[in-house]
């Protein structure tokens, strides 16, 4: 027994001195783990996909040991970001058209559509990304030089925002749609009794009902190319808000097979068919797929003056915009998802439509705790309706609209109304959260301009100077948050990622410069290196 007591002694110590063995060991960075302190860390450890530790170079290197040992050489990683609100598939799908984004005339729209045709004939021509309020004449464009350009091909271009679309004649005829046509929740606009070709919300579906649909192939091109977009700026997860149930099964089709790897929350666009499918259903869930929420439509965007105004826009009078949704149908969509585990996510632009969504949700999730149903975009509150917030209704917001909109959201608003429009910092306050995203295509990818609109409020050209409204503008944490914990919180997902601790998906991002140090002005600049899921490099 005295012979067996020194091997003994030995295996002990052995035991005690040997290292955990595991995927991946990350090292001398800058770790913002966002956790519920806010905490920073040197160094973590990865094993099966998730983080099972953090803390200093020293302790991690104490206590694990791997085959793959990344040296950040002093780099800064937050948590994968997470866009809270985008249209993913739709990213996509725009690679596939003519880009019109940028444009700074309805002629240079126009070149656009002419060289795209001619490097890549189709039979139904489709644009997205004008936006008139970036020309020198701000009015909508008319179909005249369309239909002279294309008089044989239907031609549908979308406005930036998705909620205006320019036709030629062709796609007029194509769409059934002439000047007695008549479609609620929207506005087929006429000048001197004729139709100009614009078409604002609801009717743009009848033309969207006969653009021939892609093939499989172009909408897994769709789904990848987005993919990579995103990868490259360092988002993880990502909210589309909106999608067909075959679109969602295709998703899901990519993630089994490893051909997709982002993570993706749908939310169930609010279409019968989509309604008479789900709802009968339980949520469904898998490591990169969320599909529990649905998306519905309260009125229209503010920069095609479709958004609902409790009282006439100031640059229209008479002219309030219109409900996408009748009043009385959201509440009796509310009711019905009420009675499931489906979240429900409503776009509110104007303040009468929030007021709507806000008064709707206060009544039906009365008795009914921990919902967290969200107002998407919440961009324009009238003052007391802000209260609704604290009552666990979630302000799901876009910073980056404020940025783009502040050239000529006073015009539409008057000074009065500003005062509760892009007010992120009040929603903040009442709510106790924000889910931050940026609405691309609609804005850019880039989710470090989200951070940049949120803390600086100016575009990147530093214009204003001093920010724009500076009173609703959120501190770094605060917009990091936004990006990260926040947003999956507003998923039912703050258990699985979020933050770099223990437990959770080791989604990270590591970046060349330090984004919660570096002057506000160079953070539109900062790249993103690295981009992992599950603890792999994408």
């Amino acid at each position: 027994m005295k012979k067996m007591l020194p091997l003994l002694m030995f295996l002990l110590f052995a035991c005690k001195d040997a290292k955990h063995k595991v995927d991946l060991v990350v090292v001398n960075a800058t770790v913002y783990t966002v956790d519920e302190n806010f905490s920073t860390a040197g160094a973590f450890a990865v094993k099966d996909g998730k983080f099972v530790a953090a803390g200093t170079t020293d302790e991690i290197l104490e206590k694990y040991t791997s085959a793959e040992v990344l040296d950040a050489q002093g780099k800064t990683i937050t948590p994968g970001l997470i866009d809270a609100h985008c249209h993913f598939y739709g990213l996509g799908q725009k690679q596939q058209v003519v880009d019109l984004t940028g444009t700074k005339s309805y002629d240079e729209v126009l070149e656009k559509v002419k060289a795209f045709q001619k490097s890549r004939p189709s039979d139904f021509i489709l644009g997205e990304g004008w936006d008139q309020n970036d020309w020198e004449v701000k009015e909508f464009p008319t179909k005249d030089k369309l239909d002279s350009l294309f008089p044989d091909t239907p031609v549908a271009l979308s406005r930036i925002d998705g909620h205006a679309l320019l036709v030629n004649q062709k796609a007029l005829d194509r769409a059934g749609i002439g000047v007695d046509t008549k479609v609620e929740g929207g506005e087929i606009v006429k000048q001197d009794g004729k139709l100009t070709g614009v078409l604002v919300d609801n009717p743009m579906d009848m033309v969207y009902a006969v653009i021939p649909s892609g093939n499989r192939a172009d909408q897994i091109k769709a789904l990848k190319d987005a993919e990579g977009i995103c990868l490259d700026y360092g988002l993880t997860t990502v909210n589309d808000a909106g999608l067909d149930r075959s679109t969602i099964e295709l998703i899901d089709s990519l993630h089994q097979t490893g051909d997709l790897s982002i993570r993706v929350y749908a939310m169930i666009g609010a279409w019968e068919s989509n309604l008479k499918y789900y709802l009968k259903r339980k949520p469904y869930k898998t490591e990169r797929l969320n599909v529990r929420s649905v998306k519905v439509y309260a009125d229209g965007a503010l920069g095609s003056r479709g958004a609902v105004l409790k009282r006439p826009y100031s640059d229209k009078p008479g002219h309030y915009g219109a409900m996408v949704t009748p009043v009385d149908l959201i509440g009796d969509l509310a009711e019905k998802l009420a009675r499931t585990e489906f979240q429900m996510n409503t776009h509110a632009i104007g303040d009468s439509a929030n007021a709507v969504v806000l008064r709707t949700y206060d009544r039906v999730l009365k008795g009914r705790p921990d919902r967290r149903w969200k107002v998407e975009h919440a961009q324009v509150i009238d003052t007391p309706d802000f209260d609704y917030f604290g009552n666990g209704i979630i302000p799901s917001a876009q910073p980056t609209h404020a940025t783009s909109d502040m050239y000529w959201a006073g015009d539409r608003l008057g000074e009065e109304r500003m005062k509760g429009a892009y007010a992120y910092k009040t929603l903040l306050e009442k709510a106790g959260i924000i889910a931050l995203g940026t609405d691309f295509p609609v804005e850019q990818v880039n989710p470090l301009l989200t951070f940049y609109a949120a803390i600086a409020r100016q575009d990147v050209e530093h214009y204003p100077e001093g920010g724009f409204h500076m009173e609703e503008a959120l501190s770094r944490e605060e917009a990091l948050r936004g990006m990260t914990i926040w947003a999956a919180y507003s998923n039912f997902e703050e258990d699985e990622k979020g933050s770099i601790e223990v437990g959770k998906f080791a989604d990270f991002v590591i970046y060349d410069k330090d984004i919660m140090q570096v002057p506000a002005e160079e953070l539109p600049t900062v790249k993103v290196e690295r981009t992992f899921i599950g603890g792999v490099s994408k």
